[in-house]
């Protein structure tokens, strides 16, 4: 498990320094952009304007860098699990409050939810990750299935079936959101919401 780090601020001569935060949305966008395996330390210099010296300055290489993006993502998205309107109340709200969470926050940490979305365990790190990532899952799809059974849900409508579709759709998200749409996080989770159960509630 990563540790935290006291944060420093890099950078040679001339150039701008880096503190882990910067550092960290940098090394995403370029794990986004040519693939965590296509990526080495001496790319990640290079985008940044820095040595690799600088770079450990902060982490002990990308493994951990990968390790703090995914963890920023998943923590972000299992804190909306503990929030009250999603652990109190009918399941079908609690499912409603989750999916337009999910959406703001997919929004909000875009750039970090796509790199959790695209890992396939290919390393340690990336295990851990979609270990916790199934969590989620479990904890959603319990939910659904608590909906139903209290007579929620339209009949004949499948509770496992239900789940992956509408996060499905939720997660395409970073297939196409671009800031520069023009659509705010809350118009976006409003969207959801309604194509979602409009369809989903029983009338």
């Amino acid at each position: 498990m990563t540790t935290a780090r006291t944060t420093r601020r890099t950078g040679g001569p001339g150039r701008p320094g880096y503190d882990l935060d910067s550092l960290l949305a940098v090394a995403v966008k370029v794990f986004n952009d040519k693939g965590y395996d296509g990526t080495s330390m001496e790319v990640l210099a290079q985008e940044l304007g820095i040595t690799k010296s600088s770079i450990y300055h902060h982490v002990s290489g990308k493994a951990e860098l990968l390790e703090l993006a995914l963890s920023r993502a998943l923590n972000a998205l299992l804190a909306v699990t503990t929030e009250q309107q999603a652990s109190t109340g009918r399941n079908i709200d609690r499912l409603e409050y989750m999916v337009r969470r999910t959406a703001e926050l997919l929004i909000v940490e875009l750039p970090y939810v796509t790199l959790l979305l695209r890992v396939r365990g290919n390393s340690a790190v990336e295990r851990r990750a979609l270990a916790r990532r199934r969590q989620l899952d479990s904890f959603v799809s319990e939910v659904v299935v608590a909906a139903a059974e209290e007579g929620d849900l339209r009949p004949g409508i499948d509770p496992a079936l239900t789940s992956r579709l509408v996060f499905g759709m939720v997660n395409s998200l970073i297939e196409w959101y671009q800031p520069r749409t023009g659509w705010s996080a809350e118009e976006i989770a409003d969207a959801v919401v309604q194509l979602t159960f409009s369809g989903l509630r029983r009338s």
